[in-house]
């Protein structure tokens, strides 16, 4: 059913993807504004949890507020909704554990997961220059914030980032799985839920012993930031459904990073090292590579099942 208007539907996951990209590039290079300004990031979760709100009740409206309310469909949304708000709130807590240099590139390695899971499972393929692609961004990937010096502690953070990771990649791959079932609406209805349920557990993590900052620069600006990466993590899920998750995920969680930045670099002077520019240069070829290959490996597809022409 969603391979109805594959050919239709060819450019539809790219442009979600690339939205996805921009908006999470743009959230990215503001992201920590919040907490400079005295606005705790467990509180940013809350109000990213209501950000999610306004974008998962417009698509549901423009859908003509039809919900998938089997069970699969409950427990599919709901698993991908709870992978992701569960592994951002342990995420909370491995930055106090260890150096987020190291957690970083560990977590960014999450497509491995979701590339493994959609070969192994979906048995998704792409040609030559999509495999390259992949590779590109999975080793751009790290990059973005490893860092060789400083002391690394106990290795009490280990087990939490790869814990991380794995709850990201599976995510992204239950995203790709419930898209052949249910609508995209309804999986984003079902993440904003599952975000929601979380938000007392983040709340109860915040430590207000420490003074936190109310005014407009706090949650309001928290909330305009917040919104960028609720309607990034709506695009995806469209993107996730036109597109294959080989592809999908390695090019968001490549392209993202670079996009942010590049806008670091214009807007904040903010020159990155060297090791973060040959990440770059990696993720900006890994992009190209998945943004071009997967509709030349899709053209010959219908024509392998029956005889040669």
């Amino acid at each position: 059913m969603t391979q109805v208007s594959s050919h239709a539907a060819g450019r539809s996951w790219l442009v979600y993807a690339l939205a996805t990209v921009a908006l999470w590039g743009v959230w990215g290079a503001i992201a920590g504004i919040s907490a400079e300004r005295g606005f705790p990031e467990t509180l940013v979760y809350c109000v990213w949890a209501l950000t999610m709100i306004p974008p998962a009740l417009i698509v549901l409206a423009m859908s003509g507020w039809r919900l998938d309310r089997d069970a699969r469909s409950i427990f599919f949304g709901l698993t991908i909704g709870l992978l992701g708000a569960g592994g951002q709130l342990v995420l909370f807590y491995a930055v106090t554990r260890g150096p987020p240099y190291l957690i970083f590139p560990v977590i960014s390695l999450s497509p491995i997961i979701t590339i493994t899971l959609s070969l192994l499972i979906l048995k998704e393929r792409t040609g030559k220059l999509g495999v390259l692609g992949i590779v590109l961004a999975l080793v751009a990937l790290p990059m973005f914030d490893l860092s060789l010096s400083g002391e690394v502690g106990g290795l009490g953070w280990a087990p939490l980032a790869l814990l991380i990771m794995l709850c990201w990649g599976m995510q992204a791959f239950f995203m790709k799985l419930a898209n052949n079932t249910m609508s995209a609406e309804s999986i984003f209805f079902y993440m904003m839920l599952s975000g929601l349920l979380l938000a007392p557990v983040a709340y109860a993590m915040t430590d207000f012993t420490q003074p936190i900052n109310y005014g407009t620069d706090g949650p309001w600006l928290a909330a305009g930031i917040q919104m960028l990466n609720a309607i990034g993590a709506l695009t995806l899920v469209f993107a996730f459904r036109y597109g294959k998750a080989i592809v999908v995920a390695p090019l968001s969680n490549a392209g993202a990073p670079l996009v942010t930045a590049m806008l670091s670099l214009l807007i904040l002077g903010a020159v990155p090292g060297p090791l973060k520019i040959v990440g770059l240069g990696l993720a900006l070829i890994a992009s190209v590579l998945l943004a071009i290959e997967p509709e030349a490996a899709d053209e010959p597809e219908p024509q392998n099942d029956g005889d040669p022409a």
